[in-house]
C-alpha cells in the first residue's frame, strides 16, 4: 500500500459548547495510532492523506436570513409555550437539519448586543416540517431582522437545491472590509430556463385547449 487516505471527519463548532480538536491534536492522535499499527504489523508506512475540508471552511461561513412573523403556540412540555420564528429560507439552502439532525447556533445580526433570554425554534419557509434550529436562545425578533446562522461554510451551498422551486441565495466573500459576489442570486428566469413546452401542446394554446 503506497497511499492511505483516511477521508474527512475532523469536527467543527456548530454550537458554542462544541470543542473539536486542534489540527495538531488530531494529527498526533491519527499519526500515533497508525504508526503503532504499522510497527506492530511490520508495514512500510504509506503516504498519508486526510481531507479536512469542513474544518477549513465551515466556521468561515455564515448564512443570513430575513426574519418573518413569530408564532406562539402551547405545548404539553415545560415551559408550556414555544415561539416559532419564521425565516425566508430553509430546506432548499440547508437540508442538513432534516437529513440527519444537524445542529446550529444563531443570533440576530442587527442587534447582537441584546440578551438571548427567549428560547425559540427557527422555522423555514418550505412545506413539510422545515425546522432549521430547535429550541435555541435568541431573544426578541421583529419582522425584517437579520438572523445569522453560524458555521455554514461547508456543505450548505454545495447541498442547496431548488426544492419547492426556490431560488438559491447569493454567496459573498468578505475580507478586510471588502465584499465580492462569487455566486449570483438566482432568479425565477433561472428556474424556468430549462423548461420546455412541447410543440404539440404549444400549438394548441390559441385553440384554448391548453390554458
Amino acid at each position: 500500500m503506497e497511499e492511505l487516505n483516511i477521508g474527512g471527519g475532523l469536527g467543527v463548532r456548530y454550537l458554542p459548547t462544541h470543542t473539536p480538536p486542534t489540527y495538531e491534536a488530531f494529527a498526533d492522535t491519527v499519526c500515533g495510532a497508525l504508526t503503532e499499527a504499522f510497527e506492530k504489523y511490520n508495514v512500510v508506512p504509506p503516504h498519508l492523506a486526510q481531507e479536512p475540508g469542513r474544518a477549513l471552511v465551515a466556521e468561515a461561513g455564515t448564512t443570513l436570513y430575513t426574519v418573518g412573523p413569530t408564532k406562539r403556540v402551547s405545548i404539553p412540555d415545560e415551559p408550556g409555550i414555544r415561539y416559532y420564528v419564521s425565516v425566508d429560507g430553509g430546506m432548499s439552502d440547508n437540508p442538513r437539519p432534516q437529513l440527519y439532525d444537524a445542529v446550529y447556533s444563531c443570533l440576530v445580526a442587527n442587534r447582537v448586543g441584546q440578551p438571548a433570554d427567549r428560547i425559540v425554534t427557527i422555522a423555514g419557509k418550505h412545506c413539510e416540517t422545515d425546522i432549521l434550529i430547535w429550541n435555541t436562545p435568541l431573544g426578541d425578533t421583529d419582522i425584517g431582522d437579520l438572523l445569522a446562522v453560524q458555521t455554514t461554510g461547508a456543505y450548505n451551498h454545495a447541498m442547496a437545491s431548488n426544492y419547492n422551486r426556490f431560488t438559491r441565495p447569493t454567496v459573498v466573500f468578505v475580507q478586510n472590509g471588502e465584499a465580492d459576489i462569487v455566486y449570483e442570486r438566482e432568479t425565477l428566469d433561472d428556474l424556468l430556463r430549462q423548461d420546455r413546452v412541447p410543440a404539440r401542446l404549444d400549438s394548441q394554446r390559441g385553440a384554448g385547449v391548453v390554458k
